[in-house]
């Protein structure tokens, strides 16, 4: 007997369906579970070999039965496999929203209009069209009542809302992307982490200039109250990211470090290094600066300017 019935697709959804099951229950971090667990994929063969083989053994029982059958059962067996599946709801479903008359029908709806030979039907307009205009009517009117009736909220409101939920979002998306930071919008790093990766990049691109201990040696002396292009998170941040005065000053770090990374190597010199003493520290350059992060043991020296800083701006001396 010829097997009319499509036993790879009960097989391929039966599979399919196993390794869902699987995925959801099996915890497999970010990878998937037959992808990170070498027996998953062992069990995965084995179940596609068991599908098969009761898809096998199934035919061959209904091969075997088929043939002890009368002749007249075996035509009503096969006449019943090829009948072809129909989704009867949802057919008479389709015919109701529809509305349309069959061609059967259409002599009970024909008008007395006849043009050359074409007659006009006398159609209703398809229930699934009304229904939708009516629909229409009373969303038309809950939302006048809404808005115009009761006062609802108007399309500057929903704008300004909108507007207020996308700051939240670009503000909690800030936090997490420490890269977006810039001159103006850098804050100094107090997170162990850090620091210690500003104590590693300033150990690798800074000492040779700066001294170990940033007492200074090319470069200026970053222990002291003395700033050549402005002290505090931002003036530091800038003048690494953009380098010192020009044809004397040090080359802009902006193509080689990344924005963090500069931050963090700002957040070092200001946490460790500014205010400790060094070996061998080199004379002051500069002025003294005063601003909102400097230390409170900063005092002018009596015939020393002191430079008034206002963070939110980088200050640029060349």
């Amino acid at each position: 007997m010829k097997n009319t019935n499509p036993w790879w697709l009960w097989v391929t959804g039966a599979f399919f369906g196993i390794l869902g099951l699987m995925e959801l229950f099996v915890d497999s971090g970010e990878k998937p579970a037959i992808v990170e667990y070498p027996m998953a994929q062992l069990f995965m063969l084995f179940t596609l070999l068991l599908l098969i083989a009761i898809a096998l053994i199934v035919q061959s029982i209904e091969n075997v039965m088929f043939q002890t059958l009368s002749e007249e059962a075996k035509a009503r067996y096969l006449e019943s496999k090829s009948k072809k599946w129909e989704w009867t709801w949802a057919r008479k479903t389709y015919a109701r929203l529809m509305g349309a008359k069959p061609i059967e029908a259409e002599g009970e709806i024909i008008l007395d209009h006849n043009y050359d030979g074409i007659r006009e039907l006398d159609n209703k307009l398809p229930p699934w069209w009304v229904y939708m205009f009516y629909a229409s009517i009373v969303f038309g009117l809950v939302y006048m009542l809404r808005f115009h009736v009761f006062g609802g909220y108007d399309q500057d409101l929903e704008y300004e809302r909108n507007v207020a939920a996308a700051q939240l979002e670009i503000e909690e998306y800030k936090k997490n992307a420490k890269d977006l930071v810039d001159a103006n919008t850098v804050e100094l790093l107090t997170d162990a982490a850090d620091i210690k990766a500003g104590e590693e990049l300033f150990t690798i691109n800074c000492v040779v200039c700066h001294m170990a201990d940033g007492g200074g040696g090319i470069g200026p002396n970053l222990t002291d109250d003395y700033w050549i292009l402005g002290g505090g998170i931002k003036n530091v941040f800038h003048t690494i990211s953009e380098g010192g005065r020009d044809g004397k000053g040090m080359i802009a770090w902006k193509q080689n470090l990344k924005p963090l990374e500069m931050a963090q190597v700002s957040s070092y010199i200001l946490t460790e290094i500014h205010g400790k003493t060094a070996a061998n520290p080199k004379a002051a350059e500069g002025e003294i600066w005063s601003g909102p992060s400097a230390p409170e043991k900063s005092a002018p020296e009596e015939g020393v300017p002191v430079q008034e800083t206002d963070t939110t701006s980088v200050v640029m001396n060349q």
